[in-house]
């Protein structure tokens, strides 16, 4: 079996009874995504998508045309994120209708991302809106709301497995405890044990293996690599290296493409487990942020090439079924990152990723 590619889905893109009363009616992704602006000389922002438009995850026809174009150019799969605040479900429109409609018939699966949703767009516990929390009796409800796409013919195993990522693995309160409970209650109801991965974003030194989980999504963006990423104040050490990429200030967060790459390498390489690779294809949050979001500068095809082609080697020594490559993001668009075409590059990221995987 040749490597599969994932790309990671953002369903953020319609509107919702809570992000109304948050944000204001009508709010979705695209609202952050056309009020950016440009922040220092060359910065590109607005991202604005090109052949897709302003879509709406609600209707059909989107959500065929992004599996068509996504099939196109050699992605083999959608990770979804998913969102379950102990059974308040968010953003979970669009995968729900897929699962009913049996449409589009493209490879799935689905991502907890299982942090609180606040005002800060980054994952503090600063204003929330929505608190995530947990409970024994909330495992087993979950369970039983994922078996429902587990079952589905569409959804992406390894080894007969459902896979099932965790953004944020440590953050549950007996990480072991929730593993046994989600494999037991899959294996009750005649389905295999989920193929649980955990994502290292957070805690890159503990082994999510001694936890019990099969396996690790290697995740990118590694924020953590740049320095000062997480302080909105001037410094000297942000003037000092905005001012090596000709940006004047002591305040804004502006890294190069090429430094980020070395660095968030260099991290996975020490690792000392293996894992599945994570590849990003670029960031920059100023959408969302504003004055104070993060800028990877200098994104180019070459350097995403690169990454993709060593994150194909990294699996080449895997069991056959255990191959996946996965990519950050498909339609990430607050977060500058994005597979989808835009009115700057076009199709380019999309041709890179059918060089290296097209050829199936």
């Amino acid at each position: 079996m040749p490597v599969r590619s994932i790309a990671i889905h953002l369903p953020q893109f319609h509107p919702t009874p809570e992000n109304n009363e948050w944000w204001g009616k009508g709010f979705t992704e695209w609202t952050n995504v056309v009020k950016a602006k440009p922040s220092f000389k060359g910065h590109y922002q607005p991202h604005l998508p090109a052949d897709l438009g302003f879509y709406d995850l609600r209707l059909p026809q989107t959500r065929e045309d992004q599996a068509a174009l996504a099939k196109q150019y050699g992605i083999d799969g959608f990770c979804y994120y998913h969102y379950w605040f102990e059974g308040q479900k968010l953003l979970h429109e669009p995968v729900e209708a897929i699962l009913k409609d049996k449409k589009p018939d493209f490879p799935f699966c689905l991502f907890w991302a299982n942090e609180s949703w606040s005002r800060r767009w980054l994952g503090e516990e600063k204003e929330v809106l929505m608190k995530q929390t947990y409970s024994e009796k909330d495992d087993e409800e979950h369970i039983h709301y994922l078996l429902e796409f587990f079952k589905d013919e569409r959804y992406i195993k390894i080894n007969g497995r459902p896979i099932f990522l965790i953004y944020r693995p440590y953050d549950l309160p007996d990480v072991a405890k929730t593993i046994a409970t989600f494999k037991r209650i899959a294996k009750e109801n005649g389905l295999p044990e989920p193929y649980l991965v955990a994502s290292n974003a957070q805690d890159r030194d503990k082994d999510p293996h001694d936890y019990g989980f099969d396996d690790v999504l290697f995740f990118e963006p590694k924020l953590y690599v740049l320095s000062e990423f997480n302080k909105d104040e001037r410094t000297l050490k942000k003037l000092v290296r905005n001012l090596l990429q000709g940006v004047f200030s002591a305040s804004k967060k502006v890294y190069s493409y090429s430094q980020y790459k070395q660095r968030a390498k260099l991290v996975n390489e020490r690792a000392t487990y293996k894992g599945l690779p994570c590849v990003l294809v670029g960031f920059d949050n100023t959408a969302r942020r504003g004055k104070n979001g993060i800028v990877i500068k200098d994104q180019n095809t070459a350097e995403f090439k690169t990454s993709l082609e060593e994150a194909v080697k990294e699996v080449a020594e895997r069991p056959e079924d255990e191959k996946l490559v996965f990519i950050n993001a498909w339609n990430e668009w607050a977060e500058g990152n994005h597979l989808e075409p835009d009115h700057k590059d076009g199709y380019a990221y999309l041709e890179t990723v059918k060089s290296v995987f097209g050829k199936k």
